[in-house]
């Protein structure tokens, strides 16, 4: 907010604006609210005077989000379980007087807190800016565009628009409102949803709960719909007063468990001061906070610690538990060398980029976890229009039955009613060949108002229900069309406004040809809406309704036969003409709807009187069908393709009739192209109607030899029963949602996609993630871009324990090399581990966070989320990258000792330098050379995992300077690495530095082992790296079969397959799974 919120409210009345109106806007009438607002019931504000007002007023937000807190980062670095381990053996350094090293590890707990303040800090700052693009959106109209905007930017005159689901954005004058409820159970305690009513104007002091003619910030729409002008914001809004009186933060102590009316035991004290101690630690070691996988890294990191205590306690024994300082620096070392100590650092920042590289391809993730999720879908069961589909609707034919079909050219300008041509022919769509009407058939090209004129009644019956049962608006301004709405409505009003039926001309004015005076909306279960207008001039009401062909046409009983007002029963010959010009229509990929009016014969209705719905929508008049395309976006087949190229299924789940499902899922490949070569009871399993898949029980479904790939006319409830169904197969998926019904299936969903333009706030609600773009393509970027999130986990992950490992295995192993006092001599010094843990695990770490994804990443199948980032090849890659450094680092150390310094180890050259040492501290420089080179080395073969560091990019001609072009990619863990090798020297040579600290010496003649071991170390990674290519190319090959380039067959093999064998079925593998 723009101002401190203590006295912002100051001489603030309830109900008031954010700038006092001459009376409560619940006092005023919505036109006199509107004109001292000083804005527009139609266009809304200007662009220019809504950000003026957001200036002047702040955002509407109530200025409770914490931010980012500079000291809780501090506070966070230092209070948790890796730092508090390096303090330890910092304590443990001092304790014995080894001030050296206690000193060094001091240095290093330093720069961690330093270098990991900053990098949290802007890790936080990352996610606290894309928190607020999750935050709830507002329908606003400004200059006369409708548009969808942050909450927080809503202004004082904005004119609002809500339907159900919605979240009212900020307290609103309601100016218009259809069957119209919210729940304000957060600011009154009202249990009910309260019916508004627009036209009522109250006295001053009315409290909350009686202002029927305002919406109130925060309350949800449960029913209907409406528009409103904003009046006030942020704190000035009722429950914005009430917020800022009640602020209080959130206690993190167990409540104390009493029964009602009695004290608490004593035993009940103690168990909930237990749990909050448990709860505390469970924090601080970050085992209860976080993501999945962020806890699992916790649990990691501790298992590790008690790793690293067996280790030292093994030093100590190998050493007879001899209490001289070299054995006790000796076992801290070799504990440190088990520490990662940037292990939960690297995964915070890692996945705060991957959320914000998130957001420049249109995902906006709203649950952390979900990043981790994507990564393992399986199937992804999506809407089609508007996501599979460009949701830009327009009308291209149109059939009324007495007259005939109408067709209309597609032009670019989607909202001009005046260009385009309109053609008529006396025939019906199902007469219609390949290529449409011709000449031949009769088909003539003809203005609007000339074919309105040719017609009697019927056509002008037909564009009254076009125009009318409907919601959006279509007009001009300054010379430009707009239009705002439903897509599919904004279509159907562009056609009725061809022929001069508008429904602002009919509707608008003082004396309007027409009044609404009842709407029933869109109902997902009986699919069709209705309204009821009365006529001025024929003083009578009609009913008009539009919605999904066999719902329509089940609902009417008659109809008319010729053009000359003469009403017929409406008989099963006819019934099924229509229904075959609907499969005609469908068959081209249109969405059909059909339209049908009565006069309403009941007692005359006024505005806000209660209808019985079944009543209004029966014995209907049938006027005819109109289908509307809506092209597949260009991106969907790519998609759809990318998505089986990965091992995902793709299913539609729509509704829209099955014949224009299946046209759309033919065309963008979620069907395969060869349907001739389908089994006919797969085939029939593959496209299914909602009735149809809901009739079937759980047993049945699970006996299908698929799952339906396209379900038609599909209900809320129909998406919920394909989540247990594909969950019930052990699929992993993201469902697609946008509605208020649809909340349950997003929740049950392994990933619910809610839609950010289309969508409801009750189902971005329900959502993991919000598509700013309502793309399909969107979600396959998500899931490309979470398998990268966890592929680059994997392989930072995969670095540390590897460096740990063989760290740790040339410490322990290193205990055989006893001097003539019998005590070990470490071939690795407790400061050079500790640099080594600096130096070649943070930044390079990180830097393999930042990883672009590898080229073959979308044509793997997909992770199992069971295993996690800790599979079988994981797991072995640690192990065989681990020992083969660990036994190249001991390799050197004995080269240079044994062979060629005689096995001289010295005495006391884990304390301090003398002549006899010089053997020793020469081995300790080499091995410290060679364990720093293969540490920074293997970061850049973890860049790919199985191809080869020299081969990154398969199919580039560019032999020997391909892996210089993919290592200058990543140019934040090229100087990472850089400066890894660059640091290496100063610790090597500098006197004091090199012999006192390092405990080493410089080498000369030695460089050549280590080139050399470096030389095998990469022989032995890429030897490794072959090996496993070799193992997954013919392990591809057997799960794959037959022609590798044939992506459809591989696709769709369940499907293609010509076995007739019925015992194979899923549903026997699930009951013999689930018995």
């Amino acid at each position: 907010m723009a101002k401190g919120t203590g006295d912002v409210l100051k001489g603030h009345i309830s109900g008031q604006s954010n700038r006092p109106l001459s009376r409560p806007p619940h006092a005023l009438t919505a036109e006199q609210v509107v004109q001292e607002l000083e804005t527009s019931p139609i266009d809304g504000l200007s662009q220019t005077t809504a950000a003026q007002r957001l200036q002047e007023h702040g955002p509407n937000d109530l200025g409770d989000g914490e931010g980012v807190s500079p000291l809780k980062i501090i506070m966070a670095q230092i209070a948790n379980a890796m730092t508090l381990v390096l303090i330890l053996a910092m304590a443990v350094s001092f304790g014995i007087r080894s001030w050296i090293e206690g000193g060094v590890v001091a240095i290093v707990i330093l720069l961690n807190i330093v270098v990991g303040f900053f990098q949290e800090y802007s890790a936080e700052k990352t996610m606290d800016s894309l928190r607020s693009l999750s935050s709830p959106t507002a329908n606003v109209v400004r200059d006369g565009e409708a548009k969808v905007i942050p909450s927080g930017e809503v202004v004082v005159g904005d004119l609002i628009e809500l339907k159900m689901g919605d979240t009212i954005p900020a307290d609103i004058r309601l100016t218009e409102a259809v069957n119209f409820e919210t729940d304000e159970a957060l600011l009154t305690g009202e249990s009910l949803p309260v019916r508004k009513n627009v036209k009522a104007v109250f006295d001053d002091a009315t409290g909350p709960g009686d202002r029927l003619n305002v919406g109130y910030s925060s309350s949800t729409v449960t029913k209907g719909r409406a528009k409103g002008i904003v009046f006030a914001t942020a704190a000035y809004t009722e429950i914005g007063a009430i917020a800022t009186a009640l602020r209080k933060s959130e206690s993190r102590v167990r409540e104390v468990k009493r029964k009602p009316g009695r004290s608490p035991k004593p035993h009940r004290y103690l168990e909930a001061y237990t749990l909050t101690l448990t709860d505390a630690i469970g924090r601080f070691l970050g085992v209860s906070v976080g993501t999945p996988l962020q806890k699992k890294l916790s649990k990691l990191a501790i298992m590790l610690f008690g790793i690293a205590i067996v280790c030292a306690i093994i030093v100590l024994g190998a050493n007879k538990f001899v209490a001289r300082q070299e054995v006790i620096i000796y076992a801290v070392a070799t504990g440190l060398s088990m520490i990662p100590a940037s292990l939960v650092v690297v995964l915070t920042i890692t996945m705060a980029a991957g959320t914000k590289r998130m957001v420049q391809r249109n995902v906006i993730v709203r649950n952390l976890k979900s990043l981790e999720a994507l990564g393992a879908v399986t199937d992804i069961c999506s809407d089609k229009t508007g996501t599979l589909t460009g949701g830009k609707m327009v009308v291209k034919r149109a059939w009324v039955p007495s007259r005939g079909t109408y067709t209309v050219d597609i032009s670019s300008k989607l909202f001009d009613p005046t260009v385009g041509q309109v053609s008529f022919v006396e025939r019906q769509p199902h007469e219609m060949g390949p290529s449409g009407f011709g000449e031949a058939d009769g088909e003539k090209t003809c203005q609007p108002s000339q074919l309105l004129a040719d017609s009697g009644h019927a056509l002008l019956n037909y564009l009254l229900v076009a125009s009318l049962a409907n919601l959006a608006t279509v007009h001009e301004k300054d010379g430009e069309w707009h239009a705002r709405g439903d897509p599919t409505e904004i279509a159907i009003q562009v056609f009725a406004s061809r022929f001069g039926k508008n429904r602002l001309e009919l509707t608008a004015g003082e004396t309007p040809l027409w009044t609404q005076v009842a709407e029933l909306p869109f109902d997902s279960d009986v699919k069709r809406m209705s309204v009821i207008f009365e006529s001025k001039a024929a003083n009578e009401q009609i009913v008009f309704t539009k919605g999904a062909v066999e719902r329509v046409l089940g609902a009417c009983s008659n109809y008319y036969p010729k053009d000359d007002g003469v009403l017929c029963a409406l008989t099963d010959e006819f019934r099924d003409q229509v229904l075959r010009n609907m499969e005609s229509l469908a068959s081209m990929g249109l969405r059909v709807l059909a339209l049908a009016s009565k006069k309403h014969n009941g007692a005359p209705l006024e505005s806000g009187d209660s209808v019985d719905r079944e009543q209004v929508e029966s014995d209907l008049v049938f006027h005819g069908l109109i289908g509307l395309y809506d092209a597949p976006r260009p991106e969907s087949k790519p998609a759809v393709l990318s998505c089986h190229k990965a091992g995902i299924s793709v299913h539609m789940l729509t509704g829209d009739h099955p014949e224009t499902a299946k046209a759309i899922a033919l065309e963008v490949g979620i069907l395969p192209s060869n349907m001739s070569h389908v089994r006919r009871d797969i085939a029939k399993a593959m496209v299914m109607t909602a009735s149809e898949f809901d009739a079937l029980t759980d047993d049945q479904v699970d006996e299908l030899p698929v799952l339906p790939l396209v379900i038609a006319r599909c209900a809320p409830n129909t998406k919920v029963r394909m989540i247990e169904a594909l969950h019930r197969r052990k699929k992993f998926c993201a469902m697609t949602g946008d509605g208020v019904n649809d909340s349950p299936s997003l929740r049950i969903a392994d990933v619910g996609i809610a839609m950010g333009q289309a969508g409801s706030d009750v189902a971005k609600e329900a959502s993991d993630i919000v598509l700013a773009d309502d793309n399909f393509a969107s979600i396959v970027a998500a899931i490309e871009e979470g398998r990268r999130i966890f592929d680059n986990i994997q392989k930072f992950v995969l670095h540390v324990l590897a460096e740990n490992i063989a760290q740790a295995g040339t410490l322990l192993v290193g205990l055989a090399f006893k001097d003539s006092r019998g005590l070990s001599v470490f071939p690795l010094a407790p400061v050079e581990i500790v640099w080594i843990i600096m130096i070649t695990s943070g930044m390079p770490d990180m830097g393999l966070g930042f990883e672009r994804a590898v080229p073959d990443i979308m044509t793997r199948p997909p992770k199992s989320l069971k295993a996690g980032i800790f599979d079988t090849e994981f797991l072995i890659d640690m192990v065989v990258y681990g020992l083969w450094i660990t036994a190249l680092c001991l390799s050197s150390f004995s080269l240079v000792v044994f062979g060629f310094g005689g096995g001289n180890l010295g005495e006391n050259c884990n304390e301090s330098f003398e002549e006899s040492c010089t053997t020793v501290y020469r081995a300790r420089a080499t091995t410290f050379s060679c364990l720093t080179w293969f540490a920074l080395f293997l970061a850049w073969e973890m860049i790919d995992r199985r191809n080869s560091f020299f081969a990154m990019e398969p199919g580039s001609k560019k032999y020997f300077t391909q892996w210089a072009i993919d290592v200058w990619r990543n140019q934040f863990l090229f100087w990472a690495v850089i400066i890894g090798f660059v640091t290496l020297f100063p610790t090597l040579y500098i006197p004091v530095i090199n012999k006192v600290v390092f405990k080493h010496a410089g080498i000369d003649w030695e460089w050549g082992i280590v080139f050399i071991s470096a030389a095998l170390f990469f022989a032995g990674a890429e030897g490794w790296k072959f090996a496993k290519r070799v193992y997954f190319r013919r392990q591809a090959g057997k799960r794959q079969g037959g022609d590798e380039d044939d992506l459809e067959g591989r696709a769709f093999a369940e499907c293609l397959t010509s076995s007739d064998d019925g015992d194979e079925t899923p549903g026997r593998k699930i009951r013999e799974k689930n018995p």
